[in-house]
């Protein structure tokens, strides 16, 4: 580590990472609407909390994380107390300055799927600690982000700090975050061969075939990391299963999700929408179908004010009972790298739904030593909940799955389909080879899904 001009330090607790030297990194420049400077007068504090906000302005200075400035540029700030913990939190209104800062869009669309990662295969998960304020403002941009500590009875000028590093609450926080690891992280992945990194907002996560490779993977990253000035704290790097990771919990084989709190006491359309947002989340693991969720999703129709009143049905209580019991007793797989993907189409019309899947080889010969099931879940593909205005035949609803799949197979694993499987009725006989081309010609959306 000493190429990077790095110490490690070993305290008691907690065993922490630091770099005696940092690197010099490109920042992400923003880009803004205006050129004239944007002033929000910082509103009176009460004594108690105009205290506790220079405390915490004397320790980010203290961190280096403000600076003392004379910029033209402000906004409130204001300090309300920590639940249970009797400590103070500093935050920045930033809504003003927000909108003046032209959007990124979204590097990174979504996380990165844990299926993808190679069954038997080892993983370190390293949860960076206060990873935005890590993270350095672009000089030209740092000085945007003033803000004022006001004085009792103006009896001394008020002084004024800016940021240095990114502030909770900017615009494009998150888009900044993924591109500065990512840059950091590139060289890495680079050296490691066949080592999987995944990184997504302030976890990056390391998968080896091999210990050995795992531990070199996990040296480089640290480094490169700690190069960069991010504090790491050994009690943050997970080394042993079960991994948890993003609300999962990744075990050798398989995927399960985290204690889900499922908020059942529904008031408000706000309520419903926090609940049917974490069904979005968990349904690809899960394989809940539309039959599950709808008694849940249709609590959304109705008045669009967040605070209108909501109450949970019948059906709709029943319907979060069978979420809670699927939480509780479903899981997904890892992958397995040597075999094939394949996709079926399942359900009745119109309640259609799919599952990407990889099947086991069964040796016959040890099939009673050995009671794992051969099939491989990997992940469920739904159709939209919003239904078309038009009349849509069974053809198109399973056309549109396959397109939705082959899609989703493309970006995880960068591979299409070995076989499709698709619901075909018939009134007698087997279906031939002449039947399947015959519905292909004549469904245009078909011959869109299929098309290689």
């Amino acid at each position: 580590m000493a190429q990077w001009g790095v110490m490690i330090g070993i305290p008691a607790t907690p065993l922490v990472f630091w770099a005696v030297a940092t690197e010099e990194r490109p920042t992400q420049k923003l880009n803004w609407k205006t050129d004239s400077p944007i002033w929000v007068e910082q509103w009176p504090l009460s004594k108690e909390k105009l205290k506790a906000l220079q405390e915490l302005v004397d320790e980010q200075l203290a961190k280096g994380h403000t600076v003392e400035t004379m910029s033209l540029w402000n906004s409130a700030v204001f300090v309300i107390k920590k639940a249970n913990k009797g400590k103070w939190r500093l935050l920045h209104d930033l809504r003003q300055i927000n909108n003046v800062i032209e959007d990124m869009g979204f590097l990174q669309p979504g996380m990165p799927s844990p299926e993808m990662l190679p069954q038997n295969w080892n993983l370190a998960i390293i949860d960076i600690k206060d990873c935005f304020f890590q993270i350095p403002l672009h000089p030209d941009n740092a000085p945007h982000f003033t803000f004022s500590v006001p004085t009792l009875n103006r009896e001394a000028p008020r002084k004024r700090y800016h940021w240095k590093f990114l502030p909770q609450g900017m615009k494009n926080l998150p888009s900044i975050c993924q591109w500065y690891l990512s840059s950091l992280l590139s060289p890495v992945r680079a050296a490691v061969g066949e080592a999987i990194i995944l990184h997504y907002m302030d976890d990056v996560l390391m998968c080896a075939p091999n210990d050995d490779l795992l531990c070199h993977v996990l040296d480089l990253t640290i480094d490169s990391l700690v190069a960069a000035g991010f504090e790491l704290q050994e009690e943050k790097i997970q080394r042993m299963p079960p991994w948890k990771c993003l609300g999962l919990e990744i075990g050798k084989r398989t995927i399960v999700l985290q204690k889900l709190v499922v908020k059942n006491d529904i008031r408000t359309l706000a309520d419903v929408q926090q609940l049917c947002g974490s069904l979005n989340w968990v349904r690809p693991w899960l394989g809940l179908t539309a039959e599950d969720v709808d008694p849940l999703l249709n609590l959304l129709k109705g008045g669009e004010e967040l605070s209108s009143l909501r109450s949970l049905t019948q059906e709709a209580r029943a319907a979060l009972e069978k979420v809670q019991d699927c939480m509780a007793t479903r899981q997904a797989n890892r992958c397995k790298s040597d075999l094939p993907f394949k996709f079926i189409i399942l359900g009745k019309f119109p309640h259609l739904h799919g599952t990407i899947f990889q099947r086991e080889r069964v040796d016959k010969s040890k099939k009673d030593q050995d009671c794992r099931d051969p099939l491989l879940i990997i992940e469920w593909v739904f159709l939209s909940h919003h239904w078309s205005k038009r009349m849509t035949r069974p053809q198109e609803l399973v056309a549109e799955l396959i397109w939705k799949a082959r899609t989703q197979i493309r970006e995880l694993a960068g591979c299409d389909f070995e076989c499709i499987h698709i619901p075909i009725e018939i009134n007698s006989g087997q279906i031939t080879k002449g039947m399947l081309e015959h519905l292909i010609h004549e469904n245009e959306a078909l011959q869109f899904a299929l098309d290689s």
